[in-house]
């Protein structure tokens, strides 16, 4: 009787999260060295800085579009193909994360974060560049 109820709450437990999916399987995060070997081999790349605009205008990698709201990032996204590769990148890995759940949840699938954020990449002595000074440029509506 111990067993038959012992796999019933098993069963209970269990088959909730059967069909979740982990945030491991929604975006790939990769340490600076790949992240850039990523971007690197992926011609079609959109590499995305989620900091907001004035962490922007500091150091960044090299190519990167700002995109700092979930407004901003729908309208890029209502523009690009789901399979196109997305890398995105912050201070710390923390919101980029969030942004690759968000577009993971709009469809998109070939998703990567710098783990660590550009504190990580300067860490490792990757290569930056002068952000852009002034106000951002932003999508247009």
């Amino acid at each position: 009787m111990r067993i038959r109820a012992l796999v019933i709450v098993l069963c209970i437990k269990l088959i909730p999260a059967a069909g979740q999916v982990s945030d491991s399987m929604k975006y790939i995060s990769l340490d600076p060295y790949y992240f850039h070997l990523q971007y690197l081999k992926e011609d079609s790349a959109i590499l995305i800085d989620v900091r907001l605009p004035f962490e922007f205008r500091g150091r960044i990698i090299k190519d990167a579009i700002n995109i700092p709201s979930s407004r901003e990032m729908k309208k890029l996204t209502d523009t690009i193909t789901k399979d196109r590769p997305l890398l995105l990148y912050c201070t710390n890995d923390d919101r980029s994360r969030w942004a690759a759940e968000k577009l993971y949840e709009q469809g998109f699938r070939n998703l990567y974060n710098l783990e660590g954020g550009i504190v990580a990449w300067r860490k490792e002595k990757m290569p930056l560049t002068r952000g852009k000074k002034g106000r951002t440029k932003r999508l247009r509506d």
